[in-house]
């Protein structure tokens, strides 16, 4: 059975009424349960003083754009296209999503990228009917966050809890704009923390929940009981691409959209920091193997040199098992924490070497390339994501992560795990390079020199 993941965002189920009649009786008070507010103990417990001062601050956005497909000629066939080698197609489109005020004094709003990703217009709909029109001041599709910008005009923002002090458990609130529907609200629980893998490329830390999610609640708020913002709505996991919610969503922790709406705010840009290492999850085997009672985490394989890691004294063969003090489950986690934070952050890191824990301290260098996406990069490899890695043989290169199916990139000839390790016979080590490399070149034609397991290939693209 074929499993997807659809970006469409995070509402939680209700919480079964029977949870409540079951407990004690003096939980049901206002001094056993203070997020419900009961005024005595007569009066049913409710959400709605919390949900009151919470859902002002979450809004319904409204996208018209355009989207552009390209599609490259052959040589063949080009007479018939007026001699184009390119065909470019534009198809307008309307969306809707939602999003959430975390500063009402600068009009600030923030919601997924791919809500208002090639968006022409944005209109920002209040919970009292107001509209404005919103200005997208950056995005960071790898992360799937945008920060919107409108009127600061009697606001009403949302405050931001502290995501890493989670737990497994603890109850969520869900607010968005489902199918239109404007301010809906569920709840239900966390299922997990750190989850990975979820097939969607980039960088993934999510919350899970269980979740009833459905289309126009991306970028909708995930709150706790006491009306803080803990997550931004983002994906759900779905059988089939026309089913509903099974109860599994996903929504990306406060403090990651905090550490990069930062960033775009000051920069308009994301800039990465970058630690300096390749690696993976810790198993038992490889726990075993190094002498660690530890059995997750993140495995250093190599250090790369001249980096944050190398001159923290990271070596090959540490288990990085914390970061600030919170634990960490996997290889991804700790490369999408890390991946939020801009160069120059300080951090600790928690390691096992040789059964033995220490902790060092790391100043976050420069990952060296403002966060692009491969489209921008150059148009045929739209529908590809890019990340700095290694070949099998550990030559550094630009590896395809990620790609779409039917995109520009597939039918250009990259293949997933692919790694691009030249340009017209110049060494690549990494996105940087790539960029300027094609930014640079004179040549209209340019051979991108691929490898692909024990196989070399070369690519040609025009400019």
């Amino acid at each position: 059975m074929k499993v997807f993941f659809k970006r469409v965002a995070v509402v939680c189920t209700v919480v079964s009424a029977t949870l409540l009649v079951n407990l004690p009786a003096q939980a049901t008070t206002a001094a056993g349960f203070p997020f419900f507010s009961a005024t005595n103990t007569d009066t049913m417990p409710s959400l709605a003083p919390m949900l009151e001062t919470a859902m002002p601050a979450v809004v319904s956005i409204n996208v018209e754009g355009t989207q552009v497909s390209r599609q490259r000629v052959p040589e063949m066939f080009r007479n018939f296209f007026g001699g184009q080698g390119e065909q470019v197609q534009e198809r307008p489109f309307r969306s809707l999503g939602s999003g959430v005020i975390i500063d009402a004094k600068k009009g600030y709003i923030v919601t997924n990228a791919h809500v208002v990703k090639d968006a022409d217009e944005i209109l920002v709909t209040l919970t009292d009917g107001r509209e404005f029109t919103g200005k997208k001041l950056g995005s960071d599709e790898q992360s799937d966050i945008a920060l919107l910008k409108i009127e600061p005009t009697n606001l009403i923002a949302m405050p931001l809890a502290d995501s890493d002090i989670l737990r497994v458990g603890d109850f969520v609130i869900a607010i968005g704009n489902p199918f239109g529907l404007s301010q809906t609200v569920t709840s239900g629980i966390v299922s997990a923390l750190g989850r990975t893998g979820i097939n969607m490329g980039g960088y993934e830390n999510f919350i899970q929940t269980d979740a009833a999610i459905n289309r126009g609640n991306s970028g909708g708020a995930l709150v706790n009981l006491k009306g803080e913002l803990v997550g931004i709505n983002a994906a759900i996991f779905s059988p089939g691409r026309d089913a509903g919610n099974v109860g599994i969503g996903f929504a990306i922790p406060s403090n990651m959209m905090k550490n990069l709406v930062d960033q775009i705010s000051e920069f308009g840009e994301v800039r990465r920091g970058l630690l300096g290492i390749i690696g993976n999850d810790v198993d038992a085997g490889l726990a075993e193997a190094f002498n660690s009672d530890v059995n997750k985490g993140a495995f250093v394989a190599e250090v790369t040199p001249d980096s944050a890691a190398k001159k923290a004294g990271i070596e090959a063969g540490d288990i990085i098992t914390a970061l600030n003090g919170k634990t960490l489950g996997s290889f991804a986690e700790l490369r999408a924490k890390v991946a939020s934070m801009g160069a120059g952050a300080d951090l600790e890191l928690t390691i096992i070497r040789q059964g033995k824990a220490m902790t060092v301290q790391v100043t976050l260098g420069d990952a060296g390339v403002t966060v692009k996406t491969a489209a921008e990069i150059h148009p045929a490899f739209s529908g590809a994501t890019f990340a700095d890695g290694t070949d099998i043989a550990g030559n550094r290169g630009v590896t395809v992560s990620d790609i779409e199916a039917a995109s520009p990139a597939l039918r250009f000839g990259l293949r997933k795990d692919d790694v691009i390790i030249g340009v017209n016979r110049q060494r690549v080590n990494n996105i940087k390079e790539l960029t300027e490399r094609l930014a640079n070149s004179e040549d209209e034609v340019m051979a991108i020199n691929v490898r692909r397991g024990d196989t070399t290939l070369y690519l040609v693209i025009r400019k």
